[in-house]
């Protein structure tokens, strides 16, 4: 040790006379060239002038006083980890004073320095879209807004350092805040996540994404489908032997090989100058921009390999991926460790060992990370006496622990996680396209994403443009216009009521070319597809019980012109129809038809049969239909000539007349039917479109039950509809009690009341009342004498048979007594209050008469 101390003295002392010496010379060349003409002073002014001056980084107006004590002050665990810190940044720059200086206690919000560790507060969020690594990034990303840091060479580092909580709550940071909000959430997921500080390429730390592809626009990797082994037979057919000449096909082979090689030649030259025209412009600043990012290290969560996030725009690198030119340290929760690897060729050659303390120097022994241990380290671990034992018990009894995250535990409302992005908006320009992000419901239409594709880097002349929606009463889900050919395709989720999947069309007017597609399964004629053009309409079913595929009509053109046309006013003249059928098994292939052609123009009737297995031709038919009567009224009987028939293997019955007539006579009405059916999908055509502009002017949104603060509106409706609900209701109880209306009907309608007819609506109304207050109580008398027989009558037949009776008997004879002796006491209840009520409601009923409105004009008199 002291020939190291002799060693490091001479090489100090050394230095510092090469230092004065140096120094000498500048003093001494700066006399010479005190005295400098115009034209220097002029380059010197120059010169100062494009030196750039980098302002200290000022944190921005934050209201400190709602923060906890923990944000603006230490405890003693914390001091005494900052001072840890420093004598650790101290060693460091002493033994490496050719690196830069470690980001390890920046100011937080209330100008207070903390350690970088404890900034961390790993958190699991109450969102299971929040749980995994990609979504999580993805809400990181577009929540906050990025904020450039005050200077991205590494000669300066950022000075502040937020909390998570102040960072959620004015929704913008630099990387160094995005990096540490993204790592509490992995962390709290429970991935072994960590933030880097190193740096990054020009396109990383300004997030220009302008040369990279929107991930909307990428194409999933198609697996490669492993081919099945075909297992030879045993005994197989011998192929015919070749007798084409093999030089001539070597020599085809050999033009074709180089045919291919010069179109992969020119592909790959035409690549490379894509690629030379998509390269960035040298970057002066190249290996000098600080940036900050989260590194994921496999082992938890099923993470298979290690890879880099960019917290800006939520990509997944690998860690070779060349964007990244390097790392000074990384840091959880736990600890802080410094990369001693060398960085020449970026990250492409690291080990992320961190258990390696050679590669990995870590500032606190309280590591969960195993340590590596070689075989000539255990053996001398082995040998080694117990006073070093000792030693190593007294130093580990002094280890310090990183102390509790002064942050509070993360909270994201449901309000912001539905918003999503700052003032529910965010736009983020890629190659070539732009791509528009909103929160759920703050455009009326429910659009949240718009993707719009240019025809250059230019970003001057749309191509496409692509919509996504949500909450849609009609369940639209996406549309996509194409500007070159002006077609617009709208997609919809299951839910429809007109069972509308797709539909493309170039405008809304009917009779035009579009295409429709079904969720067959809803639908109750399997309809699954329809295309339309101004002259024909094909249609394509799935799953039918009539084994009907596919429909084919062709139109004419309309002989009477009217200014709106559609199928109930001016049909479109049908020429021909052609139906398609699947194989029914049940049915002979000579009898079972595959299609079926309806010539409406030459009144004809083609058929063509399924194919039999054995068979390389099909059997055929054509009938030509004729009127069922002549010009003269006679009838037309069933001719040969009027069936044309071509059969692989003729039967008898089939040639007879008689076979033929029923035929065509069933024919003739499953013509009918198509007809219909054909004219009805014209209707349905015409209502999908105008239901579907009705929806686009209205386009109203779903709200979910559980959204309590968007469903007042909707709740003040359902509450003012059960109130009218409820008026009503009573309205229609106080019409069924009017005690005058059974009589007001007698009399003739809209003639004024007489006093004498008032008189006589007044008694009538009484001496029904007390018609039936008399009556209700005869019936009530009625039953209590008819239970009261009954009873009498039990309890004779119990005297005559009490003798011979069982204890089953007695005991169902007791029972029957105590119900009906309850029966009685009831009905004898019920008529001494009938008597007792009659005559009071019989009063009030008058009283209410002298009252009325329509008789006390009348009955004023008398009262």
């Amino acid at each position: 040790m002291e020939v190291l101390k002799e060693k490091v003295e001479e090489e100090e002392a050394a230095e510092r006379e090469a230092e004065a010496e140096q120094a000498a010379r500048k003093a001494a060349a700066e006399k010479e060239e005190s005295i400098l003409d115009r034209d220097d002073l002029i380059d010197l002014e120059q010169k100062l002038s494009e030196i750039e001056v980098h302002i200290p980084e000022v944190p921005s107006s934050i209201d400190t006083s709602a923060l906890p004590e923990s944000y603006k002050t230490n405890t003693a665990q914390e001091k005494q980890l900052l001072k840890v810190a420093d004598n650790f940044a101290h060693q460091y720059s002493h033994l490496c004073p050719d690196r830069e200086p470690l980001f390890l206690h920046p100011l937080n919000e209330c100008d207070v320095p903390k350690f970088v560790s404890t900034t961390i507060r790993p958190t699991l969020m109450p969102y299971p879209e929040l749980y995994n690594w990609d979504t999580c990034a993805d809400f990181v990303s577009d929540f906050l807004t990025m904020v450039p840091l005050p200077s991205p060479i590494q000669l300066v580092r950022p000075e502040y350092l937020f909390s998570p909580t102040s960072v959620l709550k004015y929704q913008k940071g630099n990387c160094f805040d995005f990096s540490n909000l993204l790592c509490s959430m992995l962390i709290g997921s429970g991935y072994d996540a960590y933030c880097v500080s190193g740096y990054a390429s020009q396109d990383i730390c300004l997030m220009d994404l302008t040369r990279e592809v929107c991930p909307l626009l990428r194409k999933p990797e198609e697996a490669a489908s492993q081919k099945e082994k075909v297992v030879p037979k045993r005994y197989t057919i011998k192929p015919p032997k070749d007798l084409r000449s093999k030089f001539e096909l070597a020599q085809k082979a050999k033009k074709e090989a180089e045919i291919a090689a010069q179109e992969e030649k020119k592909r790959k030259e035409e690549e490379n100058k894509l690629l030379e025209l998509d390269k960035p412009p040298p970057d002066p600043m190249h290996g000098l921009r600080i940036h900050a990012w989260v590194l994921v290290l496999c082992g938890k969560r099923e993470v298979p390999e290690s890879f880099f996030i960019d917290p800006f725009t939520a990509h997944s690198y690998g860690t070779t991926d060349e964007h990244f030119l390097g790392i000074e340290s990384i840091w959880n929760h736990k600890n802080y460790w410094i990369n001693m690897q060398d960085c020449w060729n970026g990250c492409k050659d690291l080990i992320f060992d961190l258990g390696d303390p050679v590669r990995w120097e870590f500032m606190l022994f309280g590591t969960d990370k195993p340590y590596l241990t070689m075989a000539d380290q255990e053996e001398e671990e082995e040998a080694a006496d117990e006073d070093d034992i000792e030693i190593l018990d007294k130093e580990e009894d002094k280890n310090f622990d990183m102390p509790l995250s002064w942050v509070e535990q993360i909270y994201i409302s449901a309000k912001d996680f539905e918003s999503r992005c700052p003032q529910g908006r965010k736009v983020i320009q890629y190659k070539q396209c732009k791509l528009e992000k909103w929160a759920p419901y703050l455009n009326g239409n429910g659009l949240v994403t718009r993707l719009t594709i240019y025809e250059n880097a230019d970003c001057r002349k749309v191509v496409e443009v692509k919509e996504w929606y949500e909450n849609r009463e009609d369940f639209l889900e996406m549309r996509r216009v194409d500007k070159t050919t002006h077609l617009t395709t709208e997609y919809f989720k299951p839910g429809h009521f007109l069972a509308l999947r797709e539909h493309t069309y170039k405008t809304m007017a009917p009779e035009t070319d579009r295409s429709m597609e079904f969720y067959y399964d809803t639908r109750v004629d399997g309809l699954e597809k329809r295309t339309e053009t101004p002259n024909s309409m094909t249609e394509y079913y799935k799953d039918r019980a009539d084994y009907l595929v596919y429909r084919h009509v062709d139109y004419g053109i309309r002989l009477k012109k009217f200014s709106l046309n559609s199928p109930d006013t001016n049909p479109r003249p049908m020429l021909k129809i052609t139906e398609r059928f699947d194989r029914n098994l049940s049915k002979l292939a000579d009898d079972d038809v595959a299609e079926r052609i309806f010539v409406v123009s030459d009144e004809r009737i083609q058929l063509r049969y399924h194919c039999r297995d054995d068979y390389i031709t099909t059997s055929k038919r054509e009938f030509l239909k004729r009127n069922d009567v002549d010009n003269k009224g006679n009838k037309i009987i069933m001719t040969p000539d009027m069936c044309v028939t071509y059969e692989v293997e003729p039967r008898e019955h089939t040639k007879k007349l008689l076979f033929q007539y029923e035929m065509m006579m069933n024919l003739k009405n499953e013509e009918k039917i198509s007809k219909h059916q054909v004219w009805e999908s014209e209707l349905e055509v015409l209502e999908i479109l105008k239901t579907r502009e009705e929806e686009e002017d209205t386009h109203n949104l779903t709200v979910s039950i559980y959204d309590t603060t968007r469903n007042e509106k909707s709740k003040g409706q359902r509450e003012a509809l059960e109130r009218q609900a409820q008026e009503e209701h009573m309205r229609q109880v106080e019409a069924e009690l009017d005690y005058l209306a059974p009589f007001l009907v007698q009399l003739p309608p809209g003639e004024k009341l007489t006093r004498w007819q008032a008189l006589r609506l007044k008694d009538e109304c009484l001496n029904d009342f007390k018609q039936r207050l008399i009556d209700k109580a005869n019936l009530i008398q009625t039953r209590f004498e008819k239970e009261t027989q009954e009873l009498q009558k039990k309890q004779q037949w119990y005297q005559e048979n009490q003798v011979t009776m069982t204890l089953e008997d007695e005991e169902s004879y007791l029972t029957y007594c105590s119900q009906a002796m309850f029966r009685i006491r009831i009905l004898e209840q019920r008529l001494n209050r009938h008597k007792e009520l009659a005559p009071q409601k019989y009063l009030a009923l008058e009283e209410k008469l002298y009252k009325d409105p329509r008789l006390i004009e009348y009955l004023k008199v008398f009262v």
